[in-house]
């Protein structure tokens, strides 16, 4: 019995890097299909809701000053500062933490199109992206209100301890922020870098969702602990602060919290966003994020791309 080389030809190209780039450029250009499909997933959800998606701001609000008035004063942080940053870390947290979780879904829940509309599965990960965009600039008008209240705490050099570096000790290790300035504009390309990120995991836990349908369940109790791992609702500051048992553990905690890559995908658009310190390893570690992830996505698409029809 002998192969059809058509058969086999059609099925090599099928499996194709060009295929797999295809896919995504299809899937870009159709911003109208996948632009609608959030928009109408964020009216969906907050259907007959007096307030729509504004109760998302409403509830990352209170989120943001119940978690600060908490945890300034279990660390002992100046508020004026400390909230701020607080709001921005759980903002972005939110955003990268909704990528992961709906992005394994993002398949799943679009079963019956995919087995029935012939369209690329970047038009679905598009789809997921762009309505985690939409509640992410939702969450960001809390920003805004906090920018505008605290101003004249950050745009000066300040410091997460006490507010301002005059008053910092010398030799305490305390960080010396440089404040609010034209720096700033950096949380753009940063964010830039952090939807990249997110784009190629959507599409790559996406697919292996599809397989492993206990895989959601392990990425939630893993972002979980991530997050208490993550300097989110506690600052990085305390570490460096030469007092306390705190600093006797820094040498144990900052491997650890360097090697966390939402730490930095966290911190590229957080500290330009506070004035605050930015480390260029965090920019290294999200660029090598970019390119790794993007790389290791094409060739799971070039494998299995076309498997995920019969694995929803």
């Amino acid at each position: 019995m002998h192969a059809d080389p058509a058969r086999a030809t059609d099925l090599g190209d099928s499996r194709s890097v060009r295929k797999a780039l295809a896919d995504l450029t299809g899937g870009l250009t159709s911003y109208e299909l996948w632009g609608h499909l959030g928009w109408q997933d964020i009216k969906q959800r907050y259907h007959r809701a007096a307030l729509g998606p504004f109760w998302i701001t409403i509830a990352q609000a209170v989120i943001a000053l119940g978690l600060g008035l908490l945890n300034g004063l279990l660390f002992g942080a100046h508020f004026q500062t400390f909230l701020p940053y607080l709001a921005t870390g759980l903002i972005v947290w939110q955003f990268i933490n909704g990528c992961f979780i709906e992005g394994m879904e993002a398949f799943i829940a679009n079963e019956a199109t995919i087995k029935h509309v012939p369209a690329p599965l970047m038009v679905y990960v598009m789809r997921t992206l762009w309505r985690q965009l939409l509640m992410f600039l939702h969450t960001f008008i809390v920003y805004v209100v906090l920018l505008v209240i605290f101003f004249g705490d950050l745009d000066h050099k300040y410091s997460m301890k006490d507010g301002t570096c005059l008053k910092a000790v010398p030799g305490s290790g305390i960080p010396c922020h440089p404040g609010l300035g034209w720096w700033s504009l950096l949380a753009i390309p940063g964010f830039l870098l952090v939807l990249l990120t997110m784009g190629w995991v959507i599409m790559f836990f996406g697919i292996i969702s599809t397989r492993f349908r206990d895989m959601p369940q392990l990425i939630n109790a893993v972002l979980l602990l991530a997050f208490y791992m993550t300097p989110v609702v506690w600052p990085m500051d305390q570490l460096t602060e030469k007092s306390g048992r705190r600093h006797a553990m820094a040498p144990y905690i900052e491997p650890i919290i360097d090697g966390n890559p939402i730490y930095h995908l966290i911190q590229v658009v957080r500290q330009p966003l506070t004035g605050g310190l930015v480390s260029m390893w965090s920019y290294v570690a999200v660029g090598l994020m970019v390119v790794v992830g993007w790389a290791a996505t094409l060739l799971l698409m070039r494998g299995y791309r076309g498997r995920v029809s019969y694995w929803v």
